[in-house]
C-alpha cells in the first residue's frame, strides 16, 4: 500500500538545474529518514543525500555545495534541488523512505537525470 512517487528528472545542459520531488503515501506511520540515491550505467548505486526526520541533511562529497535536500513533513515529500549540474551527475535517481515502527524501507521507481556537455 505504501507508494513512493518521484518526479522532476529530465535533460539539462551542464551548469543547469533540476528539482526532484518524491512523495510518499499509504502509511499512517510517521516517516523517519528520507534519501536520494543514484545509479549510473556500470556503477554501483550510491547515496547522494539523506535527511533525518528533524531535517538534518547529509551529502556525498561530490555534490556538497551544489545539491540541497529538504522535506515537507506535512506533505510527506522530500526534494532534491540540483544546481551547477555536471555530466557526471547523469544517472537514474531513486528516492528511499523509512518509517517509524516499520521494518525496511521503500523505493521509488527512479527518475532519469541526463546532463549534457
Amino acid at each position: 500500500q505504501v507508494r513512493v512517487v518521484e518526479s522532476g528528472g529530465g535533460l539539462v545542459q551542464a551548469g543547469g538545474s533540476l528539482r526532484l520531488s518524491c512523495a510518499a503515501s499509504g502509511s499512517i506511520f510517521r516517516i523517519n529518514g528520507m534519501g536520494w540515491y543514484r545509479q549510473a550505467p556500470g556503477k554501483q548505486r550510491e547515496l547522494v543525500a539523506a535527511i533525518t526526520s528533524g531535517g538534518s541533511p547529509n551529502y556525498v562529497d561530490s555534490v556538497k555545495g551544489r545539491f540541497t535536500i529538504s522535506r515537507d513533513n506535512a506533505k510527506n515529500t522530500v526534494y532534491l534541488q540540483m544546481n551547477s549540474l555536471k555530466p557526471e551527475d547523469t544517472a537514474v535517481y531513486y528516492c528511499n523512505v523509512e518509517y517509524f515502527n516499520l521494518r525496511g524501507s521503500y523505493w521509488g521507481q527512479g527518475t532519469q537525470v541526463t546532463v549534457s556537455s
